[in-house]
């Protein structure tokens, strides 16, 4: 029997100030309270686009506009295969409020910064990716 593959896709979201959004997940969740570009996983038959406007509306009340693919990354965790990928996004209505529906919180926070906060390993490669390109 092969392993569980599962798609995964997140969502880069940037202000105006030049910081993005990232969530952290609930106690309960796994990989309880790290954080992580928001997003969710790809239903069968789903669309990449349509599922991180449907996860980002179903955990944070907000609409989003999904842009190009900006990085794709493969992770295996110890259970399972995360194809994970991370596209640029703006939100709909600028000043919407980011409820927490489905997240336990959540911070606007520059690219320098984000060694502060744990992401769970997948998003961590993402990350590091993202840390090397250029300004």
């Amino acid at each position: 029997m092969g392993r569980r593959q599962i798609r995964v896709v997140g969502a880069m979201l940037q202000n105006d100030e030049g910081c993005y959004l990232i969530t952290q997940r609930p106690p309960k969740a796994s990989l309880p309270l790290l954080w992580e570009f928001p997003g969710g996983r790809v239903e069968p038959g789903e669309a990449d686009a349509q599922a991180l406007a449907r996860e980002l509306r179903e955990e944070m009340g907000v609409e989003i506009r999904v842009l190009e693919q900006a990085m794709h990354t493969l992770h295996e965790y110890p259970n399972y295969d995360i194809d994970f990928r991370v596209f640029h996004c703006r939100l709909r209505d600028e000043k919407a409020p980011i409820q927490h529906l489905r997240v336990h919180d959540h911070r606007w926070v520059k690219l320098e910064d984000m060694a502060k906060y744990q992401f769970p390993d997948a998003d961590a490669k993402t990350l590091a990716k993202l840390l090397d390109l250029e300004p």
